[in-house]
């Protein structure tokens, strides 16, 4: 797959579909672009589950923080991955062994190889984009209308 550019369905469709994202390097400092994320898809309606083993046994916005991928005590649709791309091989691998269905790497974050392991293990994969921009283009609607 070109991972340059993704068709608006290709997109819309993964964010439509997923209810429960594993956020790979999810901090409670809430300079991060991790935490607004964290907290922007939560407020959308998204199962949030932090995870970031300097943190586990905390809670970032009352989510409690699991020490890693393989901790986690229920399915996860989609693991969100906010690490430098070397980390992204492993993050897949263990995205694929927690039988995750999508592997998507956050602004900046791009990695052939990772993105090689989740296809071929049958998982959709994203580089390079945030999924809290790709919900407010105009193609993606839906979740807008939950309560505040």
């Amino acid at each position: 797959m070109n991972h340059d550019e993704y068709a608006e369905d290709y997109l819309a469709t993964i964010l439509k579909e997923v209810n429960t994202i594993a956020m790979v390097g999810a901090s409670a400092d809430p300079t991060k672009f991790s935490y607004g994320v964290l907290r922007v898809l939560s407020e959308t309606g998204y199962d949030m589950i932090p995870v970031n083993p300097k943190q586990a046994g905390a809670e970032i916005r009352g989510l409690p923080v699991y020490e890693s991928l393989s901790a986690i005590d229920r399915p996860v649709d989609m693991v969100q991955m906010f690490r430098s791309p070397d980390a992204a091989p492993e993050v897949a691998q263990e995205a694929i062994d927690i039988g995750a269905k999508v592997l998507w790497m956050q602004l900046g974050v791009r990695n052939e190889e990772a993105a090689r392991l989740a296809e071929e293990a049958g998982l959709k994969v994203v580089m390079n984009r945030c999924p809290k921009i790709e919900l407010f283009r105009p193609f993606w609607k839906p979740r807008l209308n939950q309560p505040i």
